[in-house]
């Protein structure tokens, strides 16, 4: 493992479930965007550094959240980078440009991620730099969802139905960590700080609003500032899986990074002993709240 932390060496399993000893809650909490075991044959391919390839991880995010199981809910993590294979997408958003072959006509092409380089299989990093050097083989890259985005939502799925199955409903609370500053695609891109913590939930479409209201008072107690939907109103976790209908409720977190961590160093900073501890009590908050709070 290098300084930066990746490991490219390691050959480990495409998920990692924290379990409690016994599920108390109805919560599943997942971390798609936290994986740092960066494969060899990114690595090669890659005209990055390894510092430029982390640009789009959610660091961390994964050590944050990681109290849950204590409070009775189930944690998941992807171990493979989201540059890689990204499982907050569409199973096939692929940009044809990136490829040395045509496309099976089910692959979508058009998708606003695609156009922004953010398919499946990214074209850049989250700072907007090229990630290959050399065009990539459709069969690779179907060998990827086959072997990492592919367990990772068949892990899910299988959480959430065992989860309903015991209490009934299900609400997943899905990780991420977003820039400090504003995108290129934001006003005062570069330059205005965000907000603490964006919470999304498809506009209303995947919980229900007292459901989000909930985890928004909790965390402006805490003393943050919390808006929601906007940058992020939830990706396709959050929306594939939000079934308010169906007793699934689905809320979107994105944590803004300088809370707890060097941006350009990827390190922890001692904040994220404070936040962490934060979050530790927001997952006890939701574990110990009641159905008609957490589904009404």
């Amino acid at each position: 493992m290098d300084v930066l932390g990746i490991d490219s060496a390691r050959s480990r399993q495409p998920v990692e479930v924290l379990a409690p000893a016994v599920q108390t809650a109805p919560i599943v909490f997942s971390s798609p965007h936290s994986g740092r075991d960066y494969p060899a044959d990114m690595i090669e391919k890659s005209r990055l550094s390894a510092t430029d390839l982390r640009r789009s991880e959610d660091c961390f995010v994964d050590e944050l959240f990681a109290d849950v199981p204590q409070h009775g809910a189930p944690l998941l993590k992807a171990m493979f980078p989201r540059a890689y294979v990204d499982p907050n997408r569409e199973p096939f958003e692929l940009d044809p440009n990136m490829f040395t072959d045509s496309l099976p006509d089910y692959v979508n092409t058009r998708s606003p991620r695609v156009f922004a380089g953010l398919g499946t299989v990214a074209r850049v990093v989250a700072s907007g730099a090229d990630i290959y050097s050399e065009k990539l083989q459709f069969t690779d890259v179907r060998r990827r969802i086959d072997n990492l985005y592919r367990p990772y939502h068949d892990t899910l799925a299988d959480l959430i139905q065992t989860t309903k199955a015991m209490f009934g409903y299900c609400l997943l609370i899905d990780c991420h960590s977003m820039p400090s500053v504003c995108g290129p695609m934001e006003h005062n891109a570069g330059r205005r700080r965000r907000v603490d913590m964006v919470l999304g939930d498809a506009l209303g479409g995947s919980c229900t609003p007292g459901l989000t209201a909930l985890v928004e008072q909790s965390l402006r107690d805490m003393g943050y500032t919390v808006a929601r939907n906007a940058p992020y109103s939830g990706g396709y976790i959050t929306r594939h899986y939000g079934r308010p209908h169906g007793d699934v409720h689905a809320l979107q977190i994105e944590i803004n990074r300088a809370l707890y961590m060097d941006e350009e160093r990827f390190q922890r900073r001692p904040q994220m002993v404070r936040l962490k501890g934060h979050l530790s009590a927001l997952a006890e908050r939701l574990c110990g709240a009641g159905q008609k709070e957490l589904a009404a």
